[in-house]
């Protein structure tokens, strides 16, 4: 979402799958003096769209990119532009399958919602729902964590996720929560319509949404350390309904 400071996206490998895109940029800022053949790629790519090309010092992107690594490379943009629950239909339809969607409870953690958004991709997830408040949104983090899946996932961005659940229900789709408790996700059979829920860093799926899932599935662990970070459980999941969806 844009906000009113700056977004940028930054990184090479990003920026160029964002100028292979149809993102809409706004500037272009490289960083002075520097000659690897990605900076000239960027450069060719920012050329043949007539966006305006800034050489800056370093520093200058320090500033401008809040000291993260910028790589010589940020791209301003517009607002990342949200899907609808019915581009995500839509996008499961284009590829003739039937729809896997997540649902993602309040994640807070940009680098792990561009985290998921990278195996979402790679897995062929149709696209992903967020709720409006207390949940992290598609920055310029997210954007360079996922390594330019941002240009490709659809995310949908809704008021109620209870009430969005209960649609996608409605619509057929079988919802699938994770919890400590439940079925042993490796039996998990993600055929057919479903979403997968993955709750919040804390405090997993609210109360409210979980009672909506039709089964919780949970990971089985046997070391010291009870619980997984939240992108490395979700793409545990999310592989094994590709798994399910794709088997050899």
């Amino acid at each position: 979402m844009k906000t009113d400071e700056p977004e940028f996206i930054i990184g090479r490998h990003p920026a160029v799958m964002a100028l292979k895109s149809d993102q809409e940029i706004n500037k272009v800022f490289i960083q002075k003096d520097l000659k690897a053949d990605i900076i000239g790629q960027i450069v060719k790519l920012a050329k043949e769209q007539h966006l305006v090309i800034s050489n800056v010092p370093k520093n200058k992107l320090d500033q401008m990119t809040n000291h993260q690594n910028h790589q010589g490379v940020a791209l301003a943009i517009a607002a990342y532009r949200y899907a609808t629950i019915d581009d995500l239909f839509a996008n499961a339809e284009k590829h003739d399958e039937a729809p896997f969607f997540l649902i993602l409870d309040e994640l807070a953690d940009p680098h792990n919602l561009g985290s998921i958004l990278r195996t979402a991709d790679a897995a062929g997830v149709h696209g992903l729902i967020i709720p409006k408040r207390r949940s992290v949104g598609l920055t310029s983090v997210v954007a360079k964590t996922s390594t330019g899946a941002i240009e490709h996932v659809p995310v949908a961005r809704v008021t109620n996720l209870v009430q969005t659940a209960n649609e996608l229900k409605e619509r057929g789709l079988w919802l699938f929560g994770t919890d400590m408790q439940g079925t042993d996700y490796r039996r998990w059979d993600a055929k057919g319509p479903v979403a997968l829920v993955i709750g919040n860093e804390g405090k997993g799926i609210s109360p409210l949404l979980k009672k909506t899932c039709d089964e919780m599935l949970t990971i089985p662990m046997i070391g010291h350390v009870q619980s997984l970070n939240a992108s490395v459980a979700a793409s545990l999941l999310i592989y094994q309904g590709f798994n399910s969806r794709h088997p050899l």
